[in-house]
This record gives C-alpha cells, structure tokens and sequence, in this order.
C-alpha cells in the first residue's frame, strides 16, 4: 500500500481556522488528520507543499516511524510549530488508514486499552461578559452539558502583571465559577504564559482557597528556570502546575523533565508530529511520576486521536474539548466522535480513528482571514456560529 494524494482543506470559524488534510492510498483507503495552528495556516500550507511530494507521496501508510523521522530530521532545522504540525496531520491520518485496513480501532494498534473511559473538561464555554454573574451564569450551564471539570482564564488581557483592579476582578470571576459549580466539580486555571515569576506566584497564592486542580502556564515557556521558580514556590499549596502545549518536540521536554519543573505536562498531539511521538513523551514523562493531559482546540478528528492516546496510556490525566462550545458545523464537519456524559468520553469506536470528513459542510464555511490574539482586550469572546 502507498499512499497516492494528499489533499489538505481549510474550515473558517471566526476564532480558528481548522486544517484538514485527506490521505489517499493507491488501494482505495482513505485518511485524515486535521490540526489548529494559531494564526500560521498559510504558513502550514506552504509547508504542506512542499513537504508532501519531497516526503509523504510514495510512502507506505504503515511505516510512521520511517516517515517521522525522515520529515524531522532531513530538513535540517529544528521542528517548530509549523512544521512539527505538518507531521503530524500526515502521521495522524496514517494511523486512521493503518486502522481502517486492520479493522481495529487506533488504540488497540498502540496496545490496547487501560481505562473503559475518558475523563474530559470544557473550555471555550466562558464567552461573556467578564463578571461575576456572566462567569457564574457560563459555569451553570456547562456543568448542565454534564462536564464535571472546567478550564477558563479569568485575566484578561493581561501581561507579566495585572493592574490592581483587575487582579481583584480576576480572583473574584474564580470565586464566583467555584460558587456556581459547588465543590466536586473541578476548577482548572489557565494562565496562557502570561506572568512574570513573581505575579503568578501571588495569584497562585490567592486563588488557592478555591482549589483549582492546576494552574496552567504560569510564565511564558522560554524560561525553564522561571517555571521552575514558580513551581517551588507553589509547592506548599500541594497545587499542581502544568504547560507543555507550546513545546513541539521531545528534545524541549528533556529539561524540563530533569528539572522536574512541572506535575503535568499538556503537548498536542497535532503540533507534536502525532500520535506515536507523544506516546513516546508520555512513556518518558511517566517515569518521572508526571501525568499528561493533551492540549487540543481542535475540531472532532484532532480531539479523536487524542482519546485513543487517552485510551492507551496509563498516566494520562484529562482530556480538553472546545466543541460542544463552538461553532456547531465543526462537529458536522467530520462526524463520528462521542459525545461527552458525566464528564466522560466513551472509548472511540470504528476502525482508525473513527470519524470520517464531511467535505460539503468544510467547503460551505472555507478559510477565514483572522488574527486570534490573547493578549487583546475581550479575545475570550469567541464569536461561534450556528
């Protein structure tokens, strides 16, 4: 088996814009893999021009391994975000071509499961007004959707440090989503980089009271040194950190492992050169006793390959979904996913990676020119659409 044709495709939202790509083999199989690149598509696509006549056309869909290492290591320059993306997509739709042809579902090719379901929490559900009775009001009702745990970045827009006010409005959005959800739903508290050692240790030590169960992103990922400064200082609250989401290659979690700088580590898979590569990390990550919980904004075929690794992998912790948050055509766009009860996925099911791509629904809505930018006032109001 070879594969034929790759055909990447474009679906727009108003805050993200989704990269699909179709893998074709010359024995009638048919692949896909899809990622979220932020604000870098067009970047993503040239990469895919380029890279998949010189790598992917040719190449038999079983050998990832050979594939991978050839697209890592050929081209010289340290994987990045683009690149490490374009990997991926191919190597994730080889695995959902890999299944199809064994009749297995992709977990089961990657030993099988060990649990019988997939802890999940929400995010992109906090698209309102920054009060207190906006972020209550949000909570209520995705905790109603039957998610048990809830992630949310109460800042703002803020920067290495906060004014006083909104560091004051920032605590009271935590306590008001802990109040609207009572004590056994859990509070996750992304951070997105933004502070400066010293600030988020401070807010980490206001915000304890309401037992978060992470802080993510403290600091910005550049400085090891800097998270770890902030890990330490933490360590009293017995609240773990967590980052990883912008590192893409193992080689950058090899000092941060030996710093023992984080408890949980969040790669993506989709910006991670696949599935196989962060299974490799959380094997590795495991033995430093850290847990792994994979970043994903993705739509349904990205958050598909991040439950079979769910399904296979012993020290995973939680999975992220956006999507029942969202615009809902990005579920009609690749259908086939379980829906989240009680807080839980059920394992995937069908062959590969079970979801298969809609292409009318992805030509209606086609690539959109947006520039998603964390650090501008009210970014958290995504704009979904019917």
């Amino acid at each position: 088996m070879k594969i034929s044709k790759v055909t990447p495709m474009h679906l727009g939202t108003p805050w993200r814009n989704l990269t699909f790509v179709k893998v074709e083999t010359d024995e009638g199989l048919t692949g896909v893999g899809e990622v979220r690149i932020v604000n870098h598509t067009e970047a993503l696509t040239g990469y895919l021009e380029y890279a998949v006549p010189r790598y992917v056309l040719g190449t038999d869909p079983f050998e990832v391994e050979k594939l991978v290492h050839r697209m890592m290591i050929e081209d010289f320059e340290r994987g990045n975000d683009i690149t490490m993306s374009g990997i991926a997509i191919i190597e994730m739709a080889c695995w959902d071509i890999m299944g199809q042809a064994l009749g297995q579902p992709v977990y089961r090719l990657l030993g099988g499961a060990v649990r019988d379901k997939i802890k999940a929490y929400a995010n992109g559900w906090y698209t309102v007004e920054r009060s207190v009775d906006e972020f209550h009001a949000a909570a209520k009702r995705a905790v109603a959707k039957g998610y048990r745990a809830l992630k949310f970045d109460p800042f703002g827009a803020g920067f290495y440090e906060l004014e006083y006010a909104q560091k004051l409005r920032s605590i009271a959005l935590v306590e008001a989503v802990r109040d609207a959800v009572g004590p056994e739903v859990e509070i996750l508290v992304e951070m997105h980089g933004r502070f400066n050692p010293a600030t988020a240790i401070e807010i980490a030590r206001e915000l304890a009271p309401f037992k978060p169960s992470w802080f993510e992103e403290p600091v910005p990922p550049d400085n090891l040194a800097a998270l770890k400064k902030v890990m330490d200082a933490l360590a009293p609250l017995g609240i773990p950190v967590a980052t990883g989401e912008r590192l893409h290659t193992t080689y950058e979690f090899r000092e941060l492992f030996e710093q023992q700088a984080a408890d949980v580590i969040q790669p993506d898979i989709s910006h991670f050169g696949g599935i196989l590569q962060t299974k490799k990390l959380a094997a590795w990550a495991e033995a430093y006793y850290i847990l792994v919980a994979p970043h994903n904004v993705g739509g349904t075929v990205s958050t598909s390959a991040a439950l079979h690794l769910a399904a296979c992998t012993h020290n995973f912790k939680i999975q992220e979904h956006f999507n029942d948050f969202a615009d809902a055509y990005v579920k009609e766009a690749a259908p086939g996913l379980p829906e989240v009860v009680d807080g839980y996925f059920a394992l995937p099911s069908g062959p590969g990676l079970g979801v298969k791509l809609n292409e009318d629904v992805i030509k209606e809505h086609p690539f959109e020119q947006i520039h998603f930018n964390l650090f501008a006032e009210d970014w958290h109001k995504r704009q979904a659409r019917q």
